[in-house]
């Protein structure tokens, strides 16, 4: 008779040192050191905040947390730790709430490997979380949060939300940047069963807006005369929305080439040269640069 899984939902904590085989190859007993006083910080944070290490598997570790406020809130302090150490180890901290088995004491499953890719996918000195994570923290910690757009970690069959948590050494964090677009445009209420209407979507009332001030602008400039004008102000306006939510606007095949902003701010030069037009296509030059710098960046911030 086959014994039986036992499964648990769980907050999981994700952690690994960036660079840790270089660091080794070049100070392997400072390296040595700075582990270990590293996973103090962990261990102690851990202990604080309600969870309990399930593995310390070579320079990365797995810990569980009944609550999901409290895993996020010790990935954020673990960070800041270490960050005001100056610890020679830089970790990357992946959050995922997720069905898990229970084996012993460790715990392995789809949940622990999503935390692990999160983790894996997360700047040095940085805290990715999933969408179910976000869903269960972001009304009640004081920090902000970036959406990074869907994406496929690897050996993983599906995109996935992403977030990123707003670092900073107080724990505290600026700005809040937009969620999926998906999340924006509810459907109203359902009809009965036999109504051949379907739900039509509402929109955030910031798009109305925008659309309305449009409407006028173009309305004022026709009845006013003088020359077409009021494609200035709608370009200005779309464009800083755009560039605010540009990595729910821009297709994700794009965006894994490009960031989405400097692709937005390309489209922007190109209408602006295009409405602007004098018979030379200047917007190569600055489109140009941009495509090389935003490539370089992204090249560099790939995980080693």
């Amino acid at each position: 008779m086959s014994k039986k899984v036992t499964r648990k939902l769980t907050t999981i904590l994700a952690a690994d040192a960036a660079g840790f085989s270089r660091a080794m190859d070049a100070d392997e007993e400072g390296t040595y050191a700075a582990l270990h006083a590293a996973r103090d910080v962990f261990g102690k944070l851990i202990t604080r905040h309600g969870g309990r290490i399930a593995n310390t598997a070579g320079d990365g570790l797995i810990a569980d947390f009944p609550s999901t406020v409290e895993a996020a809130q010790c990935a954020i302090e673990v960070q800041n730790e270490l960050g005001s150490q100056e610890s020679e180890l830089k970790f990357r901290i992946g959050v995922h709430l997720g069905d898990v088995i229970v084996d012993g004491e460790d715990l392995i499953g789809e949940g622990v490997n999503l935390a692990a890719r999160l983790q894996s996918m997360a700047e040095p000195g940085g805290v990715l979380i999933s969408q179910q994570v976000y869903d269960q923290v972001h009304s009640k910690l004081t920090i902000g949060f970036e959406y990074l757009g869907e994406k496929r970690p690897r050996d993983l069959p599906d995109d996935i939300p992403i977030y990123r948590i707003s670092m900073s050494r107080s724990g505290s964090a600026g700005r809040v940047y937009p969620e999926p677009l998906s999340r924006f445009f509810k459907p109203t209420s359902q009809k009965p069963a036999n109504s051949p209407t379907p739900p039509q979507p509402t929109y955030p009332r910031s798009v109305m807006l925008a659309a309305l001030i449009s409407g006028a602008l173009v309305l004022v400039n026709l009845v006013s005369g003088g020359g077409i004008w009021a494609h200035w102000p709608i370009l200005a306006a779309a464009s800083i929305a755009a560039f605010s939510m540009a990595d729910n606007v821009i297709p994700r095949q794009i965006s894994a080439l490009v960031p989405a902003r400097a692709v937005v701010t390309i489209a922007a030069l190109t209408l602006v040269n295009i409405f602007s037009w004098s018979g030379y296509l200047w917007v190569l030059w600055p489109a140009g640069a941009l495509l090389i710098v935003a490539v370089t960046r992204k090249i560099l911030s790939q995980p080693e």
